[in-house]
Protein backbone atom coordinates (compact mmCIF):
# COMPACT_ATOMS: atom_id res chain seq x y z
CA UNK A 1 0.00 0.00 0.00
CA UNK A 2 1.18 3.51 -0.82
CA UNK A 3 0.06 6.59 1.04
CA UNK A 4 1.23 10.09 1.87
CA UNK A 5 3.36 10.04 4.98
CA UNK A 6 1.93 11.34 8.22
CA UNK A 7 4.90 11.89 10.50
CA UNK A 8 2.63 11.80 13.53
CA UNK A 9 2.23 8.10 12.76
CA UNK A 10 5.30 7.16 10.71
CA UNK A 11 8.66 7.36 12.46
CA UNK A 12 10.95 9.81 10.66
CA UNK A 13 13.93 7.87 12.04
CA UNK A 14 12.79 4.77 10.14
CA UNK A 15 12.53 6.82 6.93
CA UNK A 16 15.98 8.33 7.52
CA UNK A 17 17.49 4.92 8.20
CA UNK A 18 16.23 3.74 4.80
CA UNK A 19 17.51 6.96 3.19
CA UNK A 20 21.01 6.60 4.63
CA UNK A 21 21.44 2.87 4.01
CA UNK A 22 20.07 3.14 0.48
CA UNK A 23 22.35 6.00 -0.48
CA UNK A 24 25.44 4.35 0.96
CA UNK A 25 24.72 1.01 -0.73
CA UNK A 26 23.76 2.24 -4.22
CA UNK A 27 26.18 5.17 -4.43
CA UNK A 28 29.46 3.47 -3.56
CA UNK A 29 31.20 5.98 -5.86
CA UNK A 30 30.28 8.83 -3.47
CA UNK A 31 32.21 9.18 -0.21
CA UNK A 32 30.00 7.80 2.56
CA UNK A 33 30.84 10.88 4.66
CA UNK A 34 28.78 12.98 2.23
CA UNK A 35 25.59 11.13 3.20
CA UNK A 36 26.32 11.37 6.93
CA UNK A 37 27.17 15.07 6.64
CA UNK A 38 23.85 15.78 4.91
CA UNK A 39 21.69 13.60 7.16
CA UNK A 40 20.16 16.38 9.32
CA UNK A 41 19.59 18.70 6.35
CA UNK A 42 17.79 15.94 4.42
CA UNK A 43 15.75 15.03 7.49
CA UNK A 44 14.48 18.60 7.69
CA UNK A 45 13.72 18.62 3.95
CA UNK A 46 11.82 15.35 4.21
CA UNK A 47 9.70 16.69 7.04
CA UNK A 48 8.77 19.63 4.79
CA UNK A 49 8.16 17.70 1.56
CA UNK A 50 5.51 15.39 0.22
CA UNK A 51 6.62 11.90 1.12
CA UNK A 52 4.86 8.81 -0.15
CA UNK A 53 5.53 5.57 1.68
CA UNK A 54 5.14 2.00 0.51
CA UNK A 55 4.32 -0.20 3.42
CA UNK A 56 3.02 -3.68 4.20
CA UNK A 57 2.07 -5.06 7.59
CA UNK A 58 2.92 -1.68 9.17
CA UNK A 59 6.50 -1.92 7.85
CA UNK A 60 7.81 0.93 5.70
CA UNK A 61 9.64 -0.76 2.84
CA UNK A 62 10.28 2.27 0.64
CA UNK A 63 9.44 5.91 0.15
CA UNK A 64 9.61 8.70 -2.41
CA UNK A 65 10.17 12.35 -1.62
CA UNK A 66 8.55 14.83 -3.99
CA UNK A 67 8.73 18.62 -4.12
CA UNK A 68 6.46 20.24 -6.70
CA UNK A 69 6.88 17.36 -9.16
CA UNK A 70 10.60 16.96 -8.54
CA UNK A 71 11.40 13.48 -7.22
CA UNK A 72 14.14 14.06 -4.68
CA UNK A 73 14.57 10.31 -4.53
CA UNK A 74 13.03 6.89 -4.32
CA UNK A 75 14.55 4.89 -1.51
CA UNK A 76 13.93 1.22 -0.83
CA UNK A 77 15.06 -0.72 2.21
CA UNK A 78 17.93 -2.95 1.03
CA UNK A 79 16.15 -6.20 1.87
CA UNK A 80 13.14 -5.25 -0.28
CA UNK A 81 15.03 -3.86 -3.30
CA UNK A 82 14.38 -5.56 -6.65
CA UNK A 83 10.84 -6.64 -5.79
CA UNK A 84 8.94 -4.09 -7.89
CA UNK A 85 8.33 -1.59 -5.10
CA UNK A 86 10.10 1.26 -6.92
CA UNK A 87 7.96 0.60 -9.97
CA UNK A 88 4.82 0.77 -7.83
CA UNK A 89 5.95 4.12 -6.40
CA UNK A 90 6.65 5.51 -9.88
CA UNK A 91 3.22 4.37 -11.13
CA UNK A 92 1.61 6.04 -8.12
CA UNK A 93 3.45 9.31 -8.75
CA UNK A 94 2.60 9.23 -12.46
CA UNK A 95 -1.07 9.06 -11.50
CA UNK A 96 -0.70 12.11 -9.23
CA UNK A 97 1.45 14.37 -11.40
CA UNK A 98 1.46 15.42 -15.06
CA UNK A 99 5.18 16.21 -15.00
CA UNK A 100 7.96 14.59 -12.98
CA UNK A 101 11.66 15.44 -12.92
CA UNK A 102 14.61 13.95 -11.07
CA UNK A 103 18.39 13.75 -11.04
CA UNK A 104 20.25 10.46 -11.20
CA UNK A 105 23.99 9.91 -11.03
CA UNK A 106 25.56 8.81 -14.29
CA UNK A 107 27.38 5.99 -12.47
CA UNK A 108 24.14 4.67 -10.97
CA UNK A 109 23.40 2.57 -14.07
CA UNK A 110 20.70 0.49 -12.38
CA UNK A 111 18.66 3.54 -11.36
CA UNK A 112 19.26 5.23 -14.71
CA UNK A 113 17.96 2.17 -16.58
CA UNK A 114 15.01 1.92 -14.17
CA UNK A 115 13.95 5.47 -15.00
CA UNK A 116 14.41 4.95 -18.75
CA UNK A 117 12.27 1.80 -18.51
CA UNK A 118 9.60 3.86 -16.74
CA UNK A 119 9.39 6.50 -19.47
CA UNK A 120 11.83 9.15 -18.24
CA UNK A 121 14.08 10.87 -20.76
CA UNK A 122 17.33 12.78 -20.34
CA UNK A 123 16.85 16.52 -20.29
CA UNK A 124 20.47 17.47 -19.55
CA UNK A 125 23.72 16.28 -18.04
CA UNK A 126 25.40 18.35 -15.33
CA UNK A 127 28.20 18.14 -12.80
CA UNK A 128 27.39 17.94 -9.08
CA UNK A 129 30.19 19.83 -7.33
CA UNK A 130 29.14 18.45 -3.94
CA UNK A 131 29.91 14.86 -4.95
CA UNK A 132 32.20 15.44 -7.94
CA UNK A 133 29.94 13.25 -10.04
CA UNK A 134 27.93 13.74 -13.21
CA UNK A 135 24.15 13.54 -13.04
CA UNK A 136 21.39 13.35 -15.58
CA UNK A 137 18.32 15.53 -15.16
CA UNK A 138 15.47 13.34 -16.34
CA UNK A 139 11.86 14.14 -17.11
CA UNK A 140 8.60 12.29 -17.56
CA UNK A 141 5.53 14.07 -18.88
CA UNK A 142 2.02 12.67 -19.24
CA UNK A 143 1.18 12.13 -22.88
CA UNK A 144 4.78 12.23 -24.14
CA UNK A 145 6.28 9.27 -25.94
Amino acid sequence: MIKKADFNIIDINNIMDIWLKSNVSVHSFVDEKYWHDNFEFVKECILNSEVYVYYENNIVKAFAGVDDGYIAGIFTDDIFRGKGIGTELIKYLKNKYDLLKLDVYEKNKKAFNFYIKNGFRIEEKHFDENTNEYEYRMKWERGSL
